[in-house]
């Protein structure tokens, strides 16, 4: 798959699919899903020799939707649809303007929250379809497994297929019954670009811009703009403004005390703070809260020497008890060591109470491995950290976890990173 593609496809593939089900109807979830990967395969065929057309939004929703209709009528069940085939053929598409689109794909997130599903199938069902993850991304961002994964989304489907409708947006009560799992699945996606387990790369910015586009759909609607939204917004842009250091010039992983702050985007760190502040006019306090004042304590602090551990290390304790996770355990271990020093970190992760789930996680024996040699445990040090590479999911995080390897033989550390935004 070419750079551009996978852009377009995370960009149009839920538009894409959440208009043609708008269209089709809801039973012909699978078909929408299935004429959209057909139109992309198209794309990769024609326009390496014709060129990429002018609009390829609208040449894509075109493609898709002739191929839907194609194999509509010669299933003979074009008859059936015939009111929306009309309007769907008509020259002056009215369906198709962005405004339409952007109330489709909203549909389709909250479509995808059904009461009949659990949460996590909901947030799955939504990953899949409107963000385009893959089976293995979306068994990644769970911490489950590709069979387990499948199953889920194969039930989920048929739910989603049987509910015979599209969401309606108009009916408030339910929009907000909806709305946490609609959250969660944009935190998920949001997680996945910034620090994820693709096999291809450790950071993908265009996750994180399509989760963030996806959270100002939520924005533009009043029932939506609830004090948890505007935090996840907030922690969003907070973690997005240090993108662009990230990664070195070679394309490397950069830990944060390695980090060019100068290169931290300014307006996107600004905005953060005022979506923060929008956050806080309700009693409500949830985990996007705490974690959008995490990254807005990393934000504040000049150089690395000047941040508020103590602060931090409250801040985590608190989410624990809002949403306890291994991860987040373990992000609070590593702020730990670097208030108190390593035997404290260590012990911190010790005590993490389901610490085996962090087993096949690679930065769980990379916190290890940095927190053994800040103790001048040089060869324990290594071990980890042999182990953390051994569990590396692309290119990028093997290259820094050698460079780790690399440091334990001249006995240096630095334990200035954490796993990133995750409460998995």
């Amino acid at each position: 798959m070419t750079e551009l593609h996978e852009h377009l496809f995370r960009r149009e593939a839920g538009r894409l699919v959440a208009t043609l089900t708008r269209i089709f109807g809801v039973e012909n979830l699978a078909l929408a899903e299935d004429v959209v990967q057909d139109a992309f395969c198209r794309a990769l065929e024609v326009w390496p020799f014709r060129g990429v057309p002018d609009n390829p939004s609208a040449w894509l929703m075109a493609t898709a939707k002739h191929r839907a209709l194609d194999v509509l009528r010669r299933e003979r069940t074009a008859r059936t649809l015939a009111p929306e085939l009309a309007r769907a053929l008509e020259p002056a598409e009215p369906l198709f303007t962005e405004d339409a689109i952007r109330d489709d794909q909203l549909r389709m997130m909250l479509s995808c929250c059904h009461p009949g599903l659990s949460e996590a199938a909901q947030v799955a069902l939504m990953l899949h379809i409107l963000c385009g993850f893959s089976v293995d991304e979306v068994a990644g961002a769970f911490v489950s497994t590709h069979a387990g994964v499948e199953k889920r989304l194969s039930r989920a489907k048929h739910v989603l297929a049987q509910s015979q409708r599209l969401f309606e947006i108009a009916d408030p009560a339910d929009f907000a019954a909806r709305l946490p799992a609609v959250q969660r699945a944009l935190y998920l996606l949001f997680n996945e670009g910034y620090h994820g387990a693709s096999p291809e790369a450790a950071v993908r910015a265009e996750l994180c811009r399509e989760a963030l586009r996806l959270t100002g759909l939520l924005l533009e609607h009043s029932v939506a703009t609830t004090p948890a939204t505007y935090a996840l917004a907030a922690l969003m842009c907070l973690h997005a403004a240090r993108l662009p250091a990230r990664l070195d010039a070679a394309g490397h992983l950069s830990v944060l005390a390695e980090q060019d702050r100068s290169r931290w985007d300014p307006d996107l760190m600004a905005e953060g703070q005022r979506l923060l502040e929008l956050s806080a006019s309700g009693p409500e306090l949830s985990e996007y809260h705490l974690e959008a004042a995490i990254a807005a304590v990393h934000a504040s602090a000049p150089r690395l020497e000047d941040t508020n551990w103590a602060h931090i290390v409250w801040l985590y304790d608190t989410l624990l008890a809002v949403r306890p996770s291994p991860v987040v355990a373990l992000n609070r271990a590593i702020a730990v060591a670097q208030r108190d020093g390593p035997e404290r970190g260590l012990e911190a992760i010790a005590a993490i109470a389901d610490r085996k789930r962090l087993d096949g996680y690679p930065f769980y024996h990379a916190a290890l491995g940095e927190l053994e040699l800040r103790r001048g445990k040089n060869d324990a040090a290594r071990r980890h950290f042999g182990a953390a590479l051994a569990l590396a999911r692309n290119a990028m995080e093997r290259q820094f976890l050698e460079q780790r390897m690399e440091a334990c033989d001249a006995g240096k550390a630095d334990l200035a990173w954490h796993p990133g935004p995750s409460c998995r």
